[in-house]
C-alpha cells in the first residue's frame, strides 16, 4: 500500500495542475452539525471565551487594504490581559481525553462541532488511480470516520462527493453526520471570486454546503485559469493580498448557508490578528490547519489559539513522504521514532496510533492521510486508550521545531507565513 499519513497538498506537480480548469478553491477541512460532544467537555484546543486580543495590523511586506491599521512594523506588541482559563475535561495541562468514537468532537466558536480525526484525501493525481480516493472515503465511513478533509487541488473531491452520497444512500449515515472541509485556493483570493469558487467545489461534491471553508495559504496568486501561475522565466506570479478582504467574503458564504463555518489554514499569530482586529468582524476564525506532529509541536500556536478559541487542525500529524522535491527530510521519519515505538509497545499500538493519540489528547484535530484500507482502519483505533501526563511530556519532549512542509519555493511572497517566530 501507500506509504502511511502522506501528506503534500501543494506538492501537486505545478505543471499537471497548470492546464486544470478555472478558479476553483481547494476545500480541505471538514465540519459537522453543531452540538456540544456528548460529553459536554471543552477540548484542550479551546480556552475561555471572549478574551482580549492581542495587538494585531499588517506587517511590513504586506500591501495595502483594510487591514493596514494597527501595529506597524517595530512597535512594540500592546500586553493583553488574558482572561482566566476554564478548566478543561481531562485535567492538567489542557489534556482532553476522548474514549469513544462518538465523543469525539470538539465545539468550535461559533456553535458548531468538529470530529477530532478525519480523514486526510491529498495524493498525487498523477501517481494514484482513479477510484482510489471514493473507495477509501468509503472504507472510512464504514470504520467510524466522519470528518472528510479535501480541497479543490487535490483533483478528487466529485470521489469524496460520491462516496459520501452512496453512504447516505445505503443509510450508513445522514448529511448531517459527517463533516467535510474544502478549501479556497491562492488563485481565488480575490473577494469577487470567493462565492463562485465554493459554489464550484459545491457542484463537484454535489452538495448543499460544507462544513468547514477555509483559506488554504494565505498567499495569494495571480487569479485565473493556471493554479500555479508563471512567467515566462519559470518564475511564480504572485497578486495582491488582503486577507481581510478575503475573508469577509468568506463571511458571506457562511451567511449564505454555503458554509456552516470558516477558518484559515497555514496562517501565523500576525495572519491571525490581522483578520481578529479586523473592523467589522462578523465571524472569527474557528480553526487554523497547520503541520503539527510530535517533531513539530505548535506550542506557541497553540497556545495563542486556545486563548482566543481557534482549534488547530493538524497536518502530516503522522508526518510526510520523503519526496525530497517538497519536504525537508533533514528531520527524520517520525514513524521510527524510539519513544514513539516504545510506548506503543506498552499499549500494544503503533507508532502512528500513539503520534495521533498525543495530539487528540491536546485537542488538536488531526487528519491523517491514508488510502490503504488497513491503515484507515487502524488510525482510527485511537479512542481506547489514554497517555499518561508523563508520556505525553515525553512526546512533547521530542519536538525538533523543524517542519517537513516548508513551502519555501513561495518564500518570498509578502505574506509567506513561516518567516515568522510562530
Amino acid at each position: 500500500g501507500s506509504p502511511r499519513g502522506l501528506s503534500g497538498p501543494w506538492a501537486a506537480t505545478p505543471h499537471a495542475a497548470q492546464g486544470a480548469a478555472g478558479p476553483g478553491p481547494a476545500l480541505r477541512r471538514a465540519r459537522s452539525s453543531s452540538g456540544r460532544s456528548p460529553r459536554g467537555g471543552r477540548g484542550g484546543a479551546v480556552a475561555a471565551r471572549g478574551g482580549a486580543r492581542g495587538a494585531g495590523g499588517r506587517g511590513a511586506g504586506a500591501g495595502p487594504g483594510r487591514c493596514a491599521a494597527g501595529r506597524g512594523a517595530g512597535q512594540p506588541r500592546a500586553h493583553v490581559a488574558q482572561p482566566p482559563k476554564k478548566a478543561l475535561p481531562g485535567g492538567g495541562r489542557g489534556q482532553f481525553v476522548p474514549r469513544s468514537p462518538q465523543s469525539h468532537r470538539i465545539p468550535l466558536s461559533d456553535g458548531n462541532s468538529i470530529p477530532l480525526l478525519g480523514l486526510g484525501t491529498y495524493a498525487d493525481p498523477q501517481k494514484t488511480p482513479k477510484g482510489s480516493c471514493l473507495e477509501a472515503v468509503k472504507i472510512a465511513i464504514d470504520a467510524g470516520y466522519r470528518h472528510i478533509d479535501g480541497a479543490f487541488v487535490y483533483f478528487n473531491e466529485h470521489e469524496v462527493g460520491q462516496a459520501i452520497r452512496e453512504k447516505i444512500a445505503e443509510g450508513k449515515i445522514k448529511r448531517e453526520d459527517i463533516f467535510y472541509c474544502g478549501k479556497l485556493w491562492n488563485t481565488c483570493h480575490p473577494p469577487e471570486l470567493v462565492r463562485p469558487t465554493l459554489e464550484k467545489t459545491l457542484k463537484i461534491l454535489q452538495l448543499d454546503y460544507v462544513d468547514l471553508y477555509i483559506i488554504e495559504l494565505p498567499m495569494a496568486f495571480k487569479p485565473g485559469d493556471a493554479l500555479y501561475p508563471k512567467d515566462e522565466n519559470g518564475k511564480f506570479i504572485y497578486h495582491e493580498t488582503d486577507l481581510c478582504a478575503t475573508w469577509e467574503a468568506l463571511e458571506a458564504c457562511k451567511d449564505a448557508g454555503l458554509a456552516k463555518s470558516i477558518g484559515v489554514s497555514n496562517f501565523n499569530r500576525r495572519q491571525l490578528e490581522m483578520i481578529m482586529n479586523k473592523p467589522g468582524l462578523k465571524y472569527k476564525p474557528v480553526s487554523n490547519q497547520v503541520e503539527c506532529h510530535p517533531y513539530f509541536t505548535q506550542p506557541k500556536l497553540l497556545e495563542f489559539c486556545r486563548q482566543h478559541d481557534i482549534v488547530i487542525v493538524g497536518y502530516s500529524p503522522l508526518g510526510t513522504s520523503r519526496d525530497e522535491s517538497w519536504v525537508n527530510v533533514s528531520s527524520p521519519p517520525l514513524l521510527k521514532d524510539p519513544v514513539l515505538n516504545a510506548i506503543g509497545k506498552k499499549y500494544n499500538k503503533t507508532a502512528a496510533q500513539i503520534a495521533l493519540r498525543f495530539n487528540v489528547q491536546r485537542g488538536v484535530v488531526v487528519i491523517p492521510k491514508s488510502f490503504n484500507p488497513q491503515r484507515i482502519r487502524e488510525n482510527f483505533q485511537i479512542f481506547d486508550f489514554s497517555l499518561t501526563e508523563q508520556e505525553m511530556k515525553e512526546i512533547e519532549a521530542l519536538n525538533k521545531n523543524v517542519r517537513y512542509v516548508e513551502l519555501l519555493m513561495w518564500r518570498d511572497h509578502p505574506e509567506y507565513p513561516f518567516n515568522d517566530e510562530y
